[in-house]
């Protein structure tokens, strides 16, 4: 789905909230709750100072990017995902921070915690966004979805000091869809039957899925709005856009989304991987660094109480050729050598050379079952005990209390730290 502030909001401003007036929300019970400029937000607010400057938080090296800006600094052109080197030309003058994840992270579990006060069933998308289907709240509380949209905004700014945008609407898509057209600080409210009356008037770039060579080609056929896809037979989409995409488009654009909110989400994959300042061509440096990132990695798993069974790397060259390799294991694991083992071999063996930005390391088939690969000869105690000694020696005093001998000397220059995942434990 294309950028909702893209979007023309003309077209919508009737289902947007004004002085606690909103449509009719009868049949509306999916929200989707997305913080304003997250990041920047929190900064902002660690830092009132800042609050009438452009704000952007990222990696601030040559190589970084842009995690988030505050609305100030979007003025100015600047984006989520743009290299940082790009948004200084665009805003020179604007504060450049570094991310700082741990705060992030409390801030989002407090968040999901008022999400969980109101329903079970929320789906965290990230750290700052989430569905939540409120349904059985309605009865419980005696409130409307309208209602308890104004009562997550207000209890987000007043607890957190942040604000939130909500949409609010019979389905998924068109809650997501809402709660980007009224960016920021606002509520959006798409009755059950006027669903098709929101949707129809918007370009094809509003459709999940649709991207900008896909909307180039609807529109190359006359096909520019929302409209213009539900109307158009569903053969003649196929041939247009394929198979898959045209039974995947052609609901959403009659208004039909049958996903319901998963609140146990599951991992599908675990890991980690870096950008580096510099490009490397020294082997030997990358596999340090794929000891660095098999450790994160296997760290993060047996947090989960997870284990993996396919070793996949991802290596970015120069000149931006991305390239995943993987094998799979007889047995999954959580132990950080053998995934290091693995990640090595498929670095030397199937990698072809080159300079190298971006390695990374990602744990795939996840697994809760436990089980080892025993070998003859193997001692008692191995490499499992020692990352499990390891993770009681980074609990009591910090994450870089313990690492691998090799990993103590100088470490390349990276572009910042990765993003982490939504808090999905129950509370």
């Amino acid at each position: 789905m294309g950028r909702s502030g893209d979007l023309p909001r003309g077209l919508v401003d009737r289902f947007v909230a004004r002085d606690g007036v909103w449509p009719d929300d009868t049949g509306c019970s999916i929200l989707h709750v997305d913080m304003d400029a997250f990041y920047a937000s929190v900064e902002i607010r660690e830092r009132p100072e800042l609050k009438d400057k452009p704000v952007v938080v990222g990696g601030i090296g040559n190589r970084g990017v842009v995690s988030s800006a505050n609305y100030i600094a979007r003025k100015y052109g600047v984006r989520s995902a743009m290299p940082t080197s790009r948004a200084r030309r665009l805003c020179p003058h604007a504060v450049y921070v570094s991310p700082t994840f741990g705060l992030y992270q409390e801030v989002s579990r407090g968040v999901l915690g008022i999400f969980r006060d109101i329903t079970p069933l929320v789906e965290p998308l990230s750290l700052d966004e989430a569905f939540l289907d409120v349904s059985g709240a309605l009865r419980r509380m005696g409130m409307t979805s309208g209602q308890i949209g104004q009562l997550i905004r207000e209890r987000v700014e007043a607890e957190h000091g942040i604000t939130c945008s909500v949409g609010v609407a019979p389905t998924k898509f068109v809650a997501k869809l809402a709660s980007g057209l009224c960016k920021p600080d606002g509520m959006l409210v798409v009755p059950k039957a006027s669903v098709l009356e929101f949707l129809h008037p918007l370009p094809v770039s509003a459709l999940w899925g649709v991207g900008k060579k896909t909307a180039e080609r609807l529109a190359d056929v006359g096909l520019e709005r929302v409209a213009d896809v539900a109307a158009a037979p569903l053969p003649r989409l196929r041939r247009i856009i394929g198979n898959a995409l045209a039974e995947h488009l052609h609901p959403l654009a009659h208004g039909y989304d049958d996903r319901s909110v998963e609140p146990e989400s599951v991992d599908k994959s675990v890991g980690a991987e870096e950008t580096f300042e510099v490009d490397h061509w020294d082997r030997e440096l990358l596999k340090r660094e794929l000891l660095r990132l098999s450790d994160k990695t296997a760290a993060a798993l047996r947090r989960r109480e997870l284990r993996g069974r396919t070793v996949s790397i991802k290596v970015r060259f120069a000149d931006f050729t991305t390239i995943s390799r993987s094998r799979t294991l007889l047995v999954p694991t959580d132990v950080t050598q053998e995934i290091f083992k693995v990640a090595c071999q498929l670095l030397v063996e199937q990698t072809p050379p080159g300079a190298v930005r971006l390695i990374g390391v990602r744990m795939e088939q996840l697994t809760t079952e436990g089980g080892e690969q025993l070998l003859l000869d193997a001692p008692e105690s191995g490499w499992r005990e020692a990352d499990q000694a390891a993770d009681r020696a980074r609990a009591k005093f910090g994450t870089a209390a313990i690492r691998p001998a090799s990993l103590l000397g100088e470490s390349p220059d990276r572009s910042g730290a990765t993003e982490p995942r939504p808090d999905r434990s129950p509370t």
